[in-house]
């Protein structure tokens, strides 16, 4: 007997790999090796968490979603080096995650793709590479120019830690339900972080954050500095005090957050 199709959780951002095909793009920007420990946040049905634990030392798998369990529980019945937690990834103890992983490979959930990026830039230092499948418009902001639309908190901060290494376009019908939006594959590796990044991200975060607004009264009204004293930092940095945060590239970010210090 047939067992009774999986529905995708609308709400969770699930849209389900099923094209095999994909994953050999997968495995080509991710520099998948045998040393490998290897986060995937989102597995799904198994097909890709099947397909690195055949390529790497371990795969910490983190699935919200209870309901797929016996799913997931069979398709990797012979693969004991997948360790299949149930969390939200959003919320997970990176203290938990031993061994530490070295890659973060995933076709993250569209609800959750830029958090879990921006976030693991920090709290998992161990990651060296990562290669997620996202939504086209998120992927467009990660590596987008400043000045543009697509620039954003997160484009800032991936740029200060990363760089883009690998870019494939990817078709709707490998996923189901089949998605209304397009997706990409993006493949990057950090590097070299400032040391005090956790101030640069509040900074970051904080000038984004009312986007119509010039960049010292954003970061007044999220308590970081005063008004006076970020126009000060702007001007020593070249910029007048009417400047708007999309206006700074990344590395006049990172001088910002030292003058504030």
């Amino acid at each position: 007997m047939s067992r009774p199709q999986v529905i995708p959780k609308h709400r969770l951002g699930q849209h389900f790999l099923v094209d095999p095909n994909i994953l050999r793009v997968i495995e080509r920007l991710s520099e998948l090796g045998p040393d490998d420990v290897v986060l995937e946040v989102g597995p799904g049905l198994g097909v890709l968490t099947t397909f690195l634990a055949d390529r790497a030392a371990l795969v910490h798998a983190i699935e919200i979603d209870r309901s797929l369990e016996s799913r997931l529980t069979d398709a990797l019945v012979d693969r004991t080096n997948v360790r299949l937690v149930f969390a939200d990834a959003t919320h997970l103890d990176p203290a938990a995650l031993e061994p530490p992983p070295t890659k973060l490979v995933s076709n993250l959930p569209y609800n959750v793709a830029a958090p879990v990026v921006v976030e693991s830039l920090q709290t998992l230092p161990t990651v060296a590479l990562w290669c997620v499948m996202v939504q086209r418009e998120v992927g467009d902001r990660f590596f987008a120019d400043p000045g543009t639309k697509a620039y954003g908190a997160i484009s800032v901060l991936l740029q200060l830690s990363a760089e883009r290494t690998g870019f494939h376009a990817v078709p709707r019908t490998v996923f189901r339900p089949k998605p209304r939006v397009d997706s990409v594959l993006l493949a990057f590796r950090r590097k070299h972080q400032p040391a005090n990044f956790g101030w640069v991200k509040q900074v970051v975060q904080a000038a984004f954050a009312h986007r119509r607004k010039t960049l010292p009264n954003s970061v007044e009204l999220a308590g970081l500095a005063g008004r006076n004293r970020a126009a000060a930092a702007l001007e020593t940095l070249g910029h007048n005090p009417a400047t708007r945060a999309e206006a700074l590239t990344p590395d006049e970010f990172a001088r910002l957050a030292e003058l504030l210090t």
